[in-house]
């Protein structure tokens, strides 16, 4: 599973011009899953978005977490982050989770991340063509991937 975490000042996720989700401070997540993600793989995310120290404190230096701030946050469905791009200019999806497997994972994954913030997670939709704008704050951007845990 790999997410790509960008701080902002704020989000939003429109399907077919209307807008489905729209937050302020916070962040948007990105999320591509596998076929071999499984639970631990979540657990593993949830906690290290929720607890990155990526918002700036009274001082102005990054040492806030998201779950310290009370922030909002944005998750949304991006099978093209698992893009392989080794062999020639056309990437490759096929490391993708194909949809009866990543529906289910990516459903958990908000379930999870809802529990821990105790609060609503608000998401795009699963498979569709959305428009996401945002404002990153930073900017700030992070990557993380379940499967290499550096």
């Amino acid at each position: 599973m790999k997410v790509v975490i960008q701080r902002v000042s704020e989000a939003s996720v429109t399907i077919q011009d209307h807008k489905v989700a729209d937050i302020q401070r916070g962040l948007l997540v990105l999320i591509g899953i596998v076929e071999e993600d499984a639970q631990e793989d979540i657990d593993f995310l949830v906690q290290k978005i929720i607890h990155l120290r990526i918002f700036n404190d009274e001082n102005g230096i990054m040492n806030t977490s998201l779950f310290a701030i009370r922030g909002e946050i944005i998750v949304v469905s991006q099978f093209t982050l698992q893009a392989r791009t080794k062999k020639g200019n056309r990437p490759s999806y096929i490391k993708a989770a194909k949809p009866l497997i990543a529906i289910p994972l990516y459903e958990n994954f908000i379930h999870t991340l809802e529990k821990e913030l105790d609060k609503k997670v608000q998401t795009g939709a699963f498979g569709a063509d959305m428009k996401v704008a945002l404002v990153n704050d930073g900017p700030v951007t992070i990557v993380i991937d379940s499967k290499n845990k550096e």
